[in-house]
């Protein structure tokens, strides 16, 4: 029995190159390139407008790498054709960010300020001094970028205050009881 994700197709979208070579494939769009290997006993070939992977045989770890694999391919084509990207906000009295040459200069209320260059393949936006954009080809080193930033000041429970991501809803403590 094949993996329930790795035996369905990858869709190629328009101006998106791929080509594979015994078990390194690669892909090349409008945003960039990226390649990957892909394990021994699984092999791969472009039908039509499409990336099939198939297991040579049913063995439990064979199967895990098959979907394992096509989750790979299918970031690294929706990745050189569209992208990815995740926005942080800065939350907090005198927390801001600015760029310095390629990387981002952030205060965060501590003694001094803390510097973060982007790694290869990633860039950094800001649209304001409160909201980062990690812009990348590659899903994990983009989430891996943010993840880094957002770990420099972490929301913190009580006001909320520090990095976290748009998305994020940060549960909140009460507090002291009050008078």
């Amino acid at each position: 029995m094949a993996s329930h994700i790795g035996k369905l197709p990858v869709a190629i979208p328009a101006g998106v190159e791929v080509s594979i070579e015994g078990q390194n494939f690669s892909v090349k769009g409008s945003k960039g390139s990226d390649s990957y290997t892909i394990p021994e006993g699984i092999t791969g070939a472009v039908e039509g407008d499409q990336i099939v992977l198939t297991p040579a045989d049913d063995e439990r770890q064979t199967r895990a790498y098959h979907g394992l694999s096509r989750s790979i391919i299918a970031s690294m084509v929706k990745g050189v054709h569209d992208g990815y990207t995740k926005t942080l906000d800065i939350i907090g009295t005198g927390y801001r960010a600015q760029m310095k040459g390629k990387g981002i200069e952030f205060s965060l209320g501590y003694s001094h300020t803390i510097t973060v260059q982007p790694p290869e393949g990633i860039e950094f936006e800001l649209p304001n001094a409160n909201q980062v954009i990690v812009k990348g080809t590659d899903k994990q080193v983009v989430g891996q970028a943010a993840a880094n930033i957002r770990k420099l000041r972490a929301p913190e429970p009580y006001k909320g205050k520090g990095i976290k991501y748009t998305d994020e809803h940060i549960l909140r403590k009460a507090g002291k009881a009050g008078k």
